[in-house]
């Protein structure tokens, strides 16, 4: 029997406009339509929010893990548990857990660590997203060189295979991978994004040209924008591709923030790039105020997309609903779910975030 509910709220959101007066009707996990409040008769209101409205719930694709369980510390299912609790309560409703360049065995302890959550019926997480190691020593950032290396097209190939349906991102250096590896990856439907990358402003559009569709945290750890020589930053910005950034004012400027926008417009997203408190393996985390360090160096910050989002408002002028679109929809889009997630509309996941109108969550609603 199917489980049928009705929300509303003062306002909705749909991702591409706002409706006053409607209410969103739910069947099992899926929206089966939008109406107006009058065409509902005597059906009754599931929840209404007042002085409240309703969003597409918000998609990261990079976070590391949370509530002191970092995935690739604690390689289990438990770690995923508390990460998508975690998200759901500031109205992320699907994250990507992320593990930064290590040995290749704990990619593969990740793996099966996600597959087992899924087997348990677990929610809210969409696969692994694979940052190095396969990355360029000179801007490796946060990350431990011992790890780092060029990927043969055999180790590529085994990652992969194993790693199928579960890896769903792989961060890599284009200068640093061969074609063949590029095109491999691709092949397999996993978004290669470029990032902690070194490369030429050539390099990086050649890159892009074999089908490198996005790039990771834009200005971090990559081969800056300048006159004479305009590196993967100027690469991201002149080509079509997707890029996400981090929007906590310690990992960009605010201001730098505002002119990527200007350029890119829908192809910029919002990541947290949040990591947790962590005293065990490679990478031990600790909070340094609003962000987090590793051996003093920035290794990942302290957003949600909640604050994310009132950030881009507050500190980058930029308005509330582009702000909500690059929280939900444009990472949707950046890994090819914008037809099932990133929009309220018929046909889509009956996955919302209530808001306040001073923009805190009030609810997340998931079905």
């Amino acid at each position: 029997m199917s489980n049928r509910s009705i929300y509303t709220a003062s306002r909705i959101f749909t991702g591409e406009g706002w409706l006053n007066d409607h209410a969103i009707i739910v069947v099992d996990s899926t929206i089966e339509k939008i109406v107006s409040l009058t065409s509902l008769g005597k059906e009754k209101v599931t929840q209404d929010f007042k002085d409240s409205f309703i969003a597409p719930a918000f998609i990261d694709i990079q976070i590391y893990g949370a509530q002191g369980k970092l995935l690739s510390a604690y390689p289990e299912a438990d770690s995923l548990a508390k990460l998508a609790d975690h998200c759901r309560k500031s109205g992320t409703a699907w994250c990507m857990p992320t593990v930064a360049t290590n040995e290749l065995s704990v990619f593969y302890k990740a793996i099966d660590a996600i597959r087992e959550y899924w087997k348990a019926g677990g929610k809210g997480i969409l696969g692994l997203h694979v940052e190095g190691p396969w990355i360029n020593p000179i801007k490796k950032g946060a990350h431990l060189e011992k790890f780092i290396h060029s990927p043969s097209v055999e180790e590529a190939k085994a990652l992969l295979d194993y790693g199928k349906d579960v890896i769903k991102i792989i961060t890599l250096a284009p200068e640093v991978c061969s074609r063949e590896v590029i095109q491999l990856i691709l092949s397999t439907g996993v978004t290669v994004s470029a990032g902690h990358s070194n490369a030429s402003y050539e390099e990086a559009m050649n890159g892009f040209a074999a089908g490198i569709p996005a790039v990771t945290h834009l200005y971090n750890a990559m081969s800056p924008l300048q006159h004479r020589a305009p590196g993967l930053v100027g690469a991201s910005m002149n080509a079509n591709v997707m890029a996400s950034i981090v929007p906590d004012g310690h990992h960009v400027d605010f201001a730098a923030i505002r002119i990527a926008k200007a350029i890119m417009k829908e192809r910029l997203f919002v990541i947290t790039d949040a990591v947790t408190e962590t005293t065990i393996g490679p990478y031990q985390h600790y909070l340094a105020g609003d962000k987090y360090q590793s051996a003093g160096i920035l290794s990942g910050s302290a957003l949600t997309l909640q604050k994310s989002m009132t950030n881009l408002i507050n500190h980058a002028g930029i308005e509330l609903e582009e702000a909500l679109r690059m929280c939900s929809l444009y990472p949707a889009k950046a890994i090819g779910i914008q037809g099932k997630s990133g929009l309220l509309a018929p046909g889509f996941r009956a996955d919302m975030v209530v808001l306040s109108n001073k923009l805190q969550v009030v609810a997340a609603l998931y079905h």
